[in-house]
This record gives structure tokens, C-alpha cells and sequence, in this order.
């Protein structure tokens, strides 16, 4: 049940939905999930899919537009080590990115698959891709990653210059390469999420108070057309971001006191 306290935040963040850099407020997540860390849509389904970062079960939640939980499913053989960002392919099949590194010590970092045809199940096994950092690369955390032309994009969550990691969609252990870097104008720019449209011309990436829209993409080189800022001016945690359609993209952020735990939706055009 909501309490008093945070069903006055959500009048009021709905009331201001148009101050707020045109966020709409759209569902309040389930209070069992307090720090939900992706977003994710699939084919002919309508869920929102989420997780819980660190130090919480390993467990894959589909959401409904209001935040209520729908499924929920219990990962059997994959712990949840830092869970970051899920992505997904043109069969349904979800892909949970385990390589969060806060203490940026981590050697081995693993993609959770998790097939299209489990998804309406309690419980299910994983299948298991892993990578490693290429050799000389100090290690990073990452939080944002996506699926294109079966290889997975990862990008590092840094202040500054980022590099994106590119990992082949095979289950076993790879060796990453480094795609690109790329430095954002500004300040606070560390990525927490990330997705690219159905078409491939689109990529956002997600920051606490704003986003970056990349567009008019040639091939994997995400930053070869333009590179736009669109600003919030609403800073809470967000933590996930997904495409609804080629217009408009659901984001996620952690519940924070009375703040957070919703689901808003954004148009970026």
C-alpha cells in the first residue's frame, strides 16, 4: 500500500507532469521492488520489463503500465552480482547485463539469457554469455548496454570519456573489444542505461536528469550523426530506459524516500 507521504508526491509529479521536462508520470512501481535498475520491452508483449541491481534476488519482474508486478521470475542458477540493464531480441529472448563494478576491480563480467519461451515460468535456468576486459584495459563499471546485429553494445558509466565495448551474442567467455570512446559536453554525464530503436537510427543513453538522443546512425558507429541533450529538469535516480516506440521511450527510476520507484514515459522527438 502507498503511504500518505509519497501518494502527495505522486499528485504532485503528476499535477507538474509538463514542468518537469515533459515527463509523464505513468504507473508507481510495487513497493517490493525498491531499487528497480532497467527497462525493457519485447515483441507482442505489453510488460515493462525490470530488475533489482546488488544485494537483492536474482529475479526478472514484468511489470504492467502501472507498475504492478505480473511476472516474476526466480533465476536458478545465476546469482545477482550486479545486475545493471536488460536488452533484448527480435524473438523475445531477454538478456540481463551482470556487470556492475563499483570498486572497478572486477575480471569477469556476464550477460544472463534468459529465452522467450521461460518467460511465463516461476523459475527458470539461464544461459550464460561472459566476457573480459581486453588485455591492458583497466577495469571499468558499466551500466547501459543494447542488442544490434547480434553483438552487444556496453557502455561504461563514467564522468567523462567512455568507452563502448562490443561482446558477440554466443554463449561462452569472449574477450571484448573496444568499439569506441566518446566524451559528452558537460558535466555529470555517467550513462545508466541504454537502448536503440527497432530500426537501429536511434540510441538513447540515460542520466539522472536528462538524456542523450543519438540519431541518423551509420552502422555501429553511434556517434557519427547527430548527438542531442534533452534535459529533464527532474533529477532522481533513473535507472532504465527502453523504447515504446520510435517516438517515445519508458524510463525507470529507484524508489528514494518519497521520491522514485515509477514509470515514466518521455517523447524524444
Amino acid at each position: 500500500m502507498i503511504n500518505l507521504k509519497r501518494l502527495i508526491f505522486i499528485i504532485l509529479i503528476t499535477v507538474s507532469c509538463q514542468s518537469i521536462g515533459q515527463l509523464k508520470l505513468i504507473g508507481s512501481i510495487n513497493n517490493s521492488i525498491e531499487e528497480a535498475s532497467a527497462a525493457e520491452m519485447i515483441p507482442n508483449s505489453n510488460l515493462i520489463w525490470t530488475i533489482q541491481d546488488s544485494g537483492n534476488d536474482s529475479e526478472l519482474y514484468g511489470l504492467d503500465k502501472k507498475g504492478k508486478i505480473v511476472r516474476d521470475i526466480a533465476i536458478t542458477n545465476a546469482s545477482n552480482i550486479d545486475w545493471e540493464d536488460l536488452t533484448s531480441d527480435y524473438h523475445g529472448n531477454i538478456y540481463i547485463g551482470d556487470f556492475g563494478n563499483n570498486n572497478e576491480k572486477r575480471e569477469i563480467f556476464r550477460i544472463i539469457k534468459i529465452k522467450n519461451e521461460d518467460l511465463n515460468k516461476t523459475s527458470v535456468k539461464a544461459e550464460i554469455i561472459e566476457f573480459t576486459l581486453p588485455k591492458k584495459q583497466d577495469s571499468k563499471d558499466f551500466e547501459g548496454f543494447f542488442l544490434l546485429n547480434n553483438s552487444f553494445y556496453i557502455f561504461s558509466k563514467e564522468t567523462k570519456k567512455f568507452i563502448i565495448l562490443k561482446v558477440p551474442n554466443k554463449i561462452g567467455r569472449h574477450e571484448a573489444i573496444i568499439r569506441s570512446d566518446f566524451n559528452l559536453d558537460g558535466k555529470d554525464n555517467k550513462i545508466t542505461s541504454a537502448d536503440i530503436s527497432d530500426d537501429g537510427k536511434t540510441v538513447v543513453l540515460l542520466n539522472h536528469d536528462k538524456l542523450w538522443k543519438l540519431s541518423d546512425i551509420k552502422g555501429d558507429d553511434f556517434f557519427s550523426g547527430n548527438v542531442e541533450e534533452l534535459k529533464f529538469d527532474h533529477n532522481t535516480q533513473k535507472e532504465g530506459i527502453c523504447f515504446k516506440d520510435s517516438s517515445t521511450v519508458y524510463i525507470i527510476d529507484e524508489r528514494n524516500g518519497v521520491e522514485g520507484g515509477n514509470i515514466y514515459s518521455f517523447n524524444i522527438n
